[in-house]
C-alpha cells in the first residue's frame, strides 16, 4: 500500500500525530520491533518527501527527530540496519577511495552560449530535422551534475558525472543528503536512473561559509565549490553535516518511459524527486529566450545559483532522431548568463580570529566575477575602514582585487541598509571582550581563545617559531579536529599511536613529527620568543630580546614587572613593550605559556659578534644536528655574518640536511639548484673559515 493512499494515516501510526515518546526498547518483542521498525522507515521516507519534495511537512521538527531516534535505537537493540533505511543519512566508517563505475547512459553535455542568435539557430537545425517542436525550459543549475540509480524503487548507486562515461561511486554520501530519497514512492518504474544536481542552497553557503571563517578555515569560492568539495569527502559525516539539496531534471534510463520529457518532470514528484518548480514550456523559441531573460532578472531572489537556462526537446521520439555528438546531447541547448561584473550585494559579514587575536571583518557576497575570478568573498579591513566607507550588510558594493589578487570592497554603489556594520564587543569564537587598538579591534581571550589557537600551533611550528616540519596547516588543522591538540603544550603530549590512526599518517610521518617535537625541548631562546607568537615579536625582535636577557625568566619578568625597560632593546618601542605587557600579564596566555614550559626549556642565549667570515651566504636547515640543535646552528652562522632562513629559495647558498630531514625542503633545494651538505660537510665548511659549531 502507498502511503498517498486515503487509509495510510491509520494503517500507520507515525504519519499523522506520531508519539515522541515511547515504550522501552528492552520490553518489545523481536516481532514488534520489527513491525514499529518498517512502520517508523515508511513514515519517516512520507515525512521526508513532504518536507523535502513538497515543501509541507505535517510534524514538527522535534517529532521527527524522535521518530528518527527511535529508529536508530530499534536497529541498534535488533540488529536490523538496512542500506535502504533513512538511518543511513547519518554517515559511516570513512572510505579510504571511492569505486569507478560506468554509467548506465551516457552522462554528456549540452551545447550553450550567451548569445541569442546561436540560440535561434538551435532552433533552426531543430525544426529542420524533426519538424515543429515543443520546448521545455528549464533553470541551468550551478552545482554538480549526477546520476541517481533505483532498482525495484530501492537507491542502488549514486555516481559523480566524471568524464561523462564513468565516474566516482559516492552513494554513501549521497544516502546523507536528505532530499535523496532512499526508497521511491507511488507507482515507480522497476528500473530509473535519473540525473540530478547537487547544491548547496545560498544562505546556508553563506553561513557555512562563515562558520569556516571564524573556526580560522579557507572558506570556499562558491556554491559550486563547496558542493563539490563535500561531494567528494570520503568521510560520509562529514558530508551529512553540511547542507546539500538535489533537484532531478532528467531521465537518463528506465524500465517504463514516458513519451515527453514534460510528462516525466510530472511523475518526479510522485516518486519522491525533487524538481525546481521554474519549469515553463514554449512552443517556439522566443517564448524560450523571454523565459531566460525573466530568469536572469529573477536569479539573485532564488535561493539557489543558476547561471543560465536549458532549453529542451519535450518529444522523446525528437529526441532519439536528433541523437548526439560525442559530446554533447543535439536535443538541447543552454542559454547562459552574462557573469556578475564587479558590483554585487553583501549578503552577510563573518568576523575572522587571527592568531594575535585580530579581528578581520569579512564581506560574504552573492558571488561575482571580479576580473575572470569568481569572488564570494572580501576583506572589510578593520572598524575604521568600515565606518570609512560607511558599509553595511544590504548594501551592494564595488569589489576590486588588490594587486589582482585579494578581492576588498572599494566603495558603497547603492545604501541598502541604515549606519555602517560594527564589530562585536565579544569574540565570536571564545566570547572573551574586544578591545580596539587604533583602526584595529583584537579578541582578549590569547591562546585560550580556539580561533587563535590552531593559528598559534601553526605559527609555533613554523619557520619563524621552532620549525618544525612535520607541522604545517593542514596537519595541525587535523591534530586539532581530531581533539588531539587543545593548547600548543598539548603537541609534546603526542603519541605514535593517535597519530597512526588518522588519515594520511604512517608509522615513518609519526615518528619523525615525535623526533622533530623531542628536539624542540630545548630550543634557542630567540626561537621561542619568536614562537610564542606575540604580537609584532618576530624572530628579528626576539633575537634583540635574547640578547639583551640571555634568559626567558628574565625577559618575562621583565615585560610583567617593567616594561619601560624594554623599550630601550632595539626594534622595541612603546607599542611592542606594552604587547608583551599585555601579553604575559593575561591570565590565559601566562597559563599557556606555562604549560607549555613544562615541556620546554629554553636556552640561555649569548649572542655575540663573531665575525664576518660568512657574510653574504644564506643557509637554511632541516632535521636534527648532533651535539647541537638547529637554533643554535642558526645563531653561529648568523654571528659570522651568514644568514639563516627557515626556506628554500634561489638565494640560498646550502641545505644543511641532518637526521630525520623533511622532504620538502629537499625538493626545493634540488628544483632551485642548491647545494645539499650533510652535517659533517657543514662541520668541514666552518672549519675552512675557522668557525667551531660546538
Amino acid at each position: 500500500m502507498s502511503l498517498t493512499d486515503e487509509n495510510a494515516d491509520e494503517a500507520n501510526p507515525y504519519l499523522r500525530d506520531p508519539p515522541t515518546e515511547f515504550e522501552p526498547v528492552a520490553e518489545l518483542s523481536a516481532d514488534e520491533a520489527e513491525q514499529q521498525v518498517e512502520q517508523l522507515r515508511e513514515a519517516i521516507r512520507e515525512h521526508d518527501r513532504r518536507y523535502y519534495v513538497e515543501g509541507d511537512p505535517t510534524i514538527a521538527d522535534r517529532t521527527y527527530d524522535a521518530l528518527f531516534s527511535r529508529l536508530q535505537d530499534l536497529e541498534d537493540a535488533f540488529d536490523c540496519s538496512h542500506p535502504d533505511s533513512p538511518t543511513r543519512s547519518v554517515g559511516g566508517e570513512p572510505l579510504e577511495a571511492f569505486e569507478t563505475v560506468e554509467h548506465v547512459a551516457p552522462m554528456l553535455s549540452i551545447d550553450q552560449s550567451g548569445e541569442a542568435e546561436d540560440v535561434r539557430e538551435f532552433d533552426d537545425r531543430v525544426r529542420r530535422e524533426v519538424g515543429e517542436v515543443r520546448y521545455v525550459c528549464e533553470p541551468k543549475f550551478d552545482g554538480v551534475s549526477m546520476a541517481f540509480v533505483y532498482e525495484d524503487g530501492s537507491l542502488e548507486r549514486a555516481v559523480t558525472r566524471g568524464d561523462g562515461r564513468e565516474g566516482d561511486d559516492v552513494t554513501r554520501n549521497a544516502r546523507t543528503i536528505g532530499s535523496v530519497p532512499q526508497q521511491l514512492h507511488g507507482d515507480y518504474p522497476d528500473f530509473l536512473a535519473v540525473r540530478g544536481e547537487v547544491y548547496m542552497p545560498k544562505d546556508a553557503f553563506q553561513e557555512h561559509n562563515r562558520e569556516r571563517i571564524e573556526r580560522g578555515e579557507e572558506p570556499f569560492a562558491n556554491p559550486r565549490n563547496a558542493t563539490a568539495g563535500t561531494i567528494r569527502q570520503l568521510d560520509p559525516s562529514i558530508v551529512a553535516e553540511r547542507p546539500l539539496e538535489v533537484f532531478y531534471f532528467d531521465v537518463l534510463e528506465a524500465s517504463d518511459l514516458e513519451d515527453s520529457h514534460s510528462a516525466e518532470l510530472e511523475r518526479f514528484p510522485e516518486w519522491g524527486l525533487r524538481v525546481t518548480e521554474h519549469v515553463e514550456y514554449a512552443d517556439d523559441i522566443e517564448a524560450a529566450i523571454d523565459y531566460r531573460n525573466r530568469m536572469l532578472e529573477a536569479r539573485d531572489d532564488l535561493g539557489y545559483e543558476i547561471d543560465g537556462t536549458v532549453i529542451k526537446v519535450d518529444d522523446r521520439d525528437a529526441r532519439e532522431e536528433l541523437g548526439r555528438t560525442a559530446r554533447h546531447d543535439r536535443y538541447a541547448f543552454a542559454y547562459k548568463f552574462p557573469a556578475r561584473a564587479e558590483v554585487t550585494p553583501i549578503v552577510d559579514v563573518a568576523v575572522q580570529v587571527g592568531r594575535t587575536g585580530r579581528l578581520t571583518p569579512v564581506a560574504l557576497l552573492e558571488p561575482v566575477d571580479v576580473g575572470g575570478v569568481t569572488v564570494s568573498r572580501a576583506s572589510l579591513h578593520n572598524p575604521e575602514e568600515i565606518a570609512v566607507k560607511n558599509v553595511n550588510i544590504g548594501d551592494t558594493v564595488r569589489v576590486q582585487r588588490a594587486g589582482d589578487v585579494i578581492p576588498y570592497v572599494e566603495e558603497v554603489v547603492e545604501k541598502d541598509s541604515e549606519g555602517h556594520y560594527e564589530l562585536p564587543e565579544h569574540c565570536p569564537v571564545c566570547d572573551s571582550a574586544v578591545e580596539r587598538d587604533g583602526p584595529m579591534a583584537f579578541c582578549t581571550g590569547g591562546l585560550a581563545c580556539n580561533a587563535q589557537l590552531r593559528r598559534s600551533i601553526e605559527y609555533y611550528a613554523s619557520d619563524d617559531g621552532l620549525d618544525l616540519e612535520g607541522l604545517g596547516e593542514k596537519s595541525v588543522r587535523q591534530l586539532v579536529d581530531a581533539g588531539l591538540l587543545e593548547s600548543v603544550a598539548d603537541l609534546y603530549e603526542l603519541e605514535r599511536e593517535a597519530l597512526t590512526e588518522l588519515e594520511g599518517w604512517g608509522e615513518t610521518s609519526a615518528e619523525n613529527l615525535l623526533s622533530e617535537l623531542e628536539e624542540s625541548r630545548e630550543p634557542p631562546l630567540a626561537d621561542f620568543c619568536s614562537a610564542l607568537g606575540i604580537p609584532h615579536v618576530g624572530p628579528t625582535t626576539a633575537r634583540e630580546l635574547a640578547r639583551e636577557f640571555g634568559t626567558f625568566e628574565a625577559f618575562r619578568e621583565t615585560a610583567e614587572n617593567d616594561p619601560e625597560r624594554l623599550e630601550g632593546v632595539d626594534d622595541v618601542g612603546e607599542t611592542v613593550a606594552q604587547q608583551l605587557h599585555d601579553f604575559f600579564t593575561s591570565e590565559a596566555n601566562a597559563a599557556a605559556v606555562d604549560d607549555i614550559l613544562e615541556h620546554v626549556s629554553p636556552q640561555e642565549t649569548e649572542l655575540e659578534a663573531g665575525g664576518d667570515e660568512l657574510e653574504g651566504l644564506t643557509f637554511v636547515f632541516t632535521g636534527s644536528l648532533e651535539g647541537v640543535t638547529r637554533g643554535e646552528a642558526q645563531e653561529t652562522v648568523e654571528a659570522h655574518g651568514a644568514n639563516a632562513t627557515g626556506s628554500v629559495s634561489g638565494n640560498t647558498d646550502y641545505l644543511v640536511v641532518g637526521e630525520s630531514p623533511g622532504q620538502t625542503k629537499r625538493d626545493d633545494a634540488a628544483d632551485n639548484e642548491v647545494p645539499i651538505i650533510d652535517e659533517d660537510e657543514f662541520r668541514e665548511l666552518l672549519g675552512e673559515y675557522g668557525i667551531d659549531l660546538e
